[in-house]
């Protein structure tokens, strides 16, 4: 994520946990992960009370933006009842790189398969879609994702989708996939399409191993 906001040497990271642990100890774990590296970590937290002044200023002045697992309702409920919403998409648009991991995945899709509901996978359609795909997340390790994936893409509830086995990364430059990127061998990811016929084709896009 460095190399693309330019690798400035002291990248500003502003890690946001809205989707799972928000409380200070979590934060403690955060901050200890990076000690020591280049990055200077700023920890956006909203409960029980947003602990910056003003948290769009925070985002637009990252370099990066990494947003952590957990609830995907959760986190787009409490980020449009606190303008965070807004503010991503201020931020994207000012060229600040956005990422994340599962839910912080989903949420700058379309939306894709949840299980922030409970153990049934339900699908959330009401993501940011500053990218307009559909998002499979956990595509390998989790039985129902996948066929989850292709009824709501075939259905039409959902888009052209992208989806990924766990450790890969899809690397988009605005709206477009450049290139997938994996952090361990066969693992892959997915370009989910719903055909004129309504079936749906799954072609798989090979990840540069990293």
């Amino acid at each position: 994520m460095a190399s693309l906001a330019g690798d400035p040497a002291r990248p500003r990271l502003t890690y946001v946990t809205t989707a799972g642990p928000d409380g200070d100890a979590y934060s403690g774990i955060v901050h200890e992960a990076f000690a020591g590296t280049r990055f200077d970590v700023q920890v956006l937290r909203l409960m029980p009370m947003p602990n910056v002044v003003d948290p769009a200023r925070t985002l637009l002045d990252s370099d990066l933006v990494f947003v952590g697992g957990g609830s995907v309702a959760g986190l787009l409920a409490l980020w449009r009842l606190h303008g965070l919403d807004d503010a991503m998409r201020a931020a994207w648009k000012a060229g600040v790189v956005l990422g994340g991991i599962s839910a912080g995945s989903l949420c700058w899709h379309v939306g894709g398969p949840t299980d922030s509901f409970g153990p049934e996978l339900r699908p959330v359609t009401n993501g940011l879609a500053l990218l307009p795909y559909g998002c499979g997340v956990h595509y390998d390790s989790e039985a129902q994702r996948r066929p989850l994936l292709h009824r709501l893409v075939g259905g039409g509830t959902l888009p052209l989708a992208y989806a990924t086995d766990d450790g890969v990364a899809l690397v988009y430059r605005g709206t477009e996939v450049v290139e997938a990127v994996a952090d361990r061998p066969d693992a892959h990811a997915y370009r989910v399409e719903r055909q004129a016929d309504g079936s749906v084709v799954e072609t798989v896009i090979t990840a540069r191993q990293v």
